[in-house]
C-alpha cells in the first residue's frame, strides 16, 4: 500500500496540471527560493560534488539490494528489483519536483515581460546581430585587460550583477549564486559538447572542465538563472545575458559574444556570412577556439544521444519546444521593452 501510495502520487504530479500563478505565486517567487538559499549556501562549503555521491549512492544501493533479491530466487528477484526501481524512481521525481522542477510549471518569462511579439522580425534580428559585433568588437580589448572571473570561486562583482538583473525582473528576493564545480560527468559534458548543468537536489553550479574563460563566464551566469528558478532554457540564456550586461567589462564581452552566436544563427546564411566580416579579429579569434575545443573533445554518438535524451526530457516537463528553447533568447531580446 505504501509503495502504490507513492507511486500514485508520483503519477498525480507528474499528470495533473497546476495553474502557473498559483506555482509562480506560492513556490517559484516565495518558498523555493528559501529552500535554494539553504540547499546552495551548504553546497558552496563543500568542495566536491554532492550530486555525485548522490548518484554513486543511490546507483551504489541500488545494486546491493539487487544482488540480494537474485540471491533468493530469480523470478522472485526480478520482481523486487523491478518494483524497486518503479518506487525508487517515484520518490526521486517528487523529491525533484519539490526541490527545483516545479519551476518548469511557472509563468512564462514572456508573460511576465509582456513580450511586443511584433518586434520580432528578420530585420530586427538582423540590426541585434549588428549590435553584438559592435559590443564584441569594442569589448573584447578591455575584456582582456580585465579578465575574466577565475573558475571555482563566486566573484563578488558578478554576483552582485547576478542579484541585479533578477530584481530588475521584478524579484523581490533573490536567489544566491552557487559555487561553480566539476563533476564526475565531466568526460560525458565534453563529448556531448554540454557546458554545465544545476544539481536539482542540492542545486549546484556544475560546469565543463574544458570551457575557456570568455564562455565560462556566461556558462556560470546561465547555471546561476537555473538556480534562480528559471528552468527554461531560454529563459535562463536571457536572465544569463542580463546578469552579464549587469557585469564588468570581461562578463559584458561574454554575454554578448555568447549572444552573437545566438543572433547570427537567426539569420540567411548569405546575412550570417556578411555580418561575421565585421567581426574584428580578436572576438574571430574566440570563436575559433571555441569551435577548436568542441571538435577536440566532441564524441558525435555521444553528443546526439544526450541531446535527444535531454530533448526528450525537456518535453516531458513541459517545455514543448526542447532543446530548440535555448534559442528563445533572441525573440526574448528583441520582444522586452528595456529602460534606457
Amino acid at each position: 500500500m505504501r509503495d502504490a501510495a507513492i507511486v500514485a502520487a508520483a503519477a498525480v504530479a507528474a499528470l495533473v496540471p497546476l495553474p502557473p500563478a498559483a506555482v509562480e505565486r506560492f513556490y517559484s517567487s516565495s518558498s523555493y527560493l528559501i529552500w535554494q538559499h539553504g540547499a546552495t549556501g551548504l553546497s558552496n562549503h563543500v568542495g566536491i560534488a554532492l550530486f555525485d555521491l548522490l548518484l554513486v549512492g543511490v546507483a551504489g544501493l541500488w545494486v546491493v539490494c539487487a544482488a540480494a533479491d537474485v540471491r533468493r530466487g530469480a523470478l522472485r528477484g526480478v520482481v523486487r528489483i523491478v518494483r524497486r526501481t518503479i518506487v525508487w524512481g517515484a520518490v526521486i521525481y517528487l523529491a525533484f519536483l519539490a526541490s527545483w522542477g516545479l519551476n518548469y510549471r511557472r509563468v512564462a518569462l514572456a508573460e511576465r515581460l509582456a513580450l511586443d511579439r511584433r518586434a520580432l522580425t528578420p530585420d530586427a534580428a538582423r540590426a541585434l546581430t549588428e549590435r553584438t559585433v559592435e559590443r564584441v568588437n569594442a569589448l573584447y580589448a578591455p575584456a582582456r585587460a580585465e579578465g575574466f572571473p577565475a573558475g571555482g570561486i563566486i566573484d563578488p562583482r558578478f554576483a552582485a550583477a547576478f542579484d541585479r538583473a533578477q530584481r530588475d525582473l521584478g524579484a523581490i528576493r533573490t536567489a544566491a549564486p552557487g559555487r561553480p564545480k566539476h563533476t564526475w560527468l565531466d568526460l560525458y559534458f565534453r563529448r556531448a559538447v554540454v557546458d554545465g548543468m544545476t544539481d536539482p537536489f542540492f542545486l549546484e553550479t556544475l560546469t565543463a572542465s574544458d570551457l575557456l574563460p570568455f564562455e565560462r563566464t556566461f556558462a556560470v551566469a546561465h547555471e546561476w538563472s537555473h538556480l534562480a528558478g528559471y528552468a527554461n532554457e531560454g529563459e535562463a540564456n536571457f536572465v544569463g545575458w542580463l546578469t552579464c550586461l549587469r557585469g564588468d567589462e570581461a562578463q559584458q564581452y561574454s554575454g554578448w559574444l555568447f549572444l552573437y552566436s545566438e543572433a547570427a544563427a537567426t539569420l540567411p546564411p548569405a546575412e550570417r556570412a556578411s555580418v561575421a566580416r565585421r567581426l574584428d579579429e580578436g572576438p574571430r579569434g574566440d570563436l575559433r577556439a571555441i569551435a577548436a575545443r568542441i571538435a577536440r573533445n566532441e564524441s558525435p554518438r555521444v553528443a546526439d544521444a544526450g541531446w535527444r535524451a535531454y530533448n526528450q526530457y525537456l518535453k516531458a516537463n513541459r517545455v514543448e519546444g526542447g532543446t530548440r528553447s535555448y534559442g528563445e533568447v533572441v525573440s526574448l531580446v528583441l520582444g522586452t521593452r528595456f529602460r534606457p
